[in-house]
């Protein structure tokens, strides 16, 4: 199974609607709502794939509550660690006529030390059942700055491969503990580095520590920097939708490669693919696979010049 850990788990609210007027008021359309966070919405696209996935993280209050039935009645596997502080909402204001998406992000609990150590405790007992982790998202507040770094080290002693998608501090501390592959997106790419060129930015990754960097450039497809090569991957087409979820699209395809062994180009253009038809789907963490299917053959890799 590939283990998911989301440290910072959220209720996404999604509200749909023509238009957003801002300092007006708007009719929602309808409202839809969910257990999320990067972690959770990479687990329901492997459970979607039919491969086996847990969901671990920390989760409290009454929000938490809500999140953990909500994974319940989506049929995913909870060893989520409840946590005295209130987990955050995540809100999406999806403009249908625009084909914009606005985020809003709450901040999530303040986590306890002995939280966080029940937390490591509930990992290592994960870990061993795991043939890949993936570790998520932002950080909740009384997490160490370093968390992802201790993280991916627990992996390492249990021999399993780490995933990290994360940015600022938490991505960078993550690099010297060797992750087997780190997936910022542009921004995130670029704000960790202070590098405008993404080749030149995902290099200085690797140099850091990062096994392969595979770096998400929106409309513009992936690039990816690993041990056997460099490679950039594009969709066909653009596809307008919501776009919130496909990056962890992106990362559930990434993942999967890297437990089969597929070749790099292979996998690139599966993460397209998948991402894309993430793309077309209402909600993070689904993706529309008819979009899927018609687009996994015809994804354009080519090797970089590095």
């Amino acid at each position: 199974m590939i283990l998911t850990v989301t440290l910072n788990a959220a209720l996404d609210v999604t509200h749909r609607l023509d238009r957003l007027r801002r300092y007006g008021s708007n009719r929602v359309r309808d409202v839809a709502e969910r257990a999320g966070g990067k972690g959770v919405n990479v687990s329901r696209v492997l459970h979607a794939l039919g491969q086996p996935t847990v969901v671990t993280g920390l989760a409290g209050g009454l929000t938490g509550a809500a999140l953990r039935r909500d994974l319940v009645e989506a049929g995913l596997a909870d060893q989520l660690l409840p946590i005295e502080g209130e987990s955050r909402r995540t809100v999406a204001v999806v403009e249908e006529q625009a084909g914009d998406t606005t985020i809003l992000l709450e901040p999530g609990p303040v986590v306890r030390p002995g939280e966080w150590a029940r937390f490591l405790g509930r990992l290592d007992a994960l870990l061993p059942g795991a043939a890949a982790v993936v570790f998520s998202g932002s950080l909740p507040r009384g997490v160490p700055e370093d968390a992802y770094a201790v993280l991916v080290r627990r992996a390492h002693a249990h021999d399993v491969p780490a995933v990290v998608d994360a940015d600022g501090a938490a991505l960078r501390a993550a690099l010297p503990a060797g992750p087997a592959l780190v997936k910022p997106n542009a921004g995130e790419l670029a704000a960790a580095t202070g590098l405008a060129d993404p080749v030149a930015a995902a290099r200085s990754l690797r140099a850091a520590g990062a096994g392969a960097v595979v770096a998400s450039l929106g409309p513009d497809g992936l690039i990816a920097l690993t041990p056997h090569g460099g490679w950039r991957a594009r969709s066909p087409e653009r596809l307008a939708g919501n776009p919130t979820g496909a990056g962890d699209a992106a990362v559930a395809a990434l993942t999967l490669g890297l437990v089969a062994g597929a070749p790099w180009p292979d996998l690139l253009a599966e993460a397209v693919a998948l991402s894309a038809a993430a793309v077309a789907a209402p909600l993070a963490g689904e993706f529309d696979p008819a979009v899927h299917r018609r687009l996994r053959s015809l994804v354009d890799v080519r090797p970089l010049r590095t």
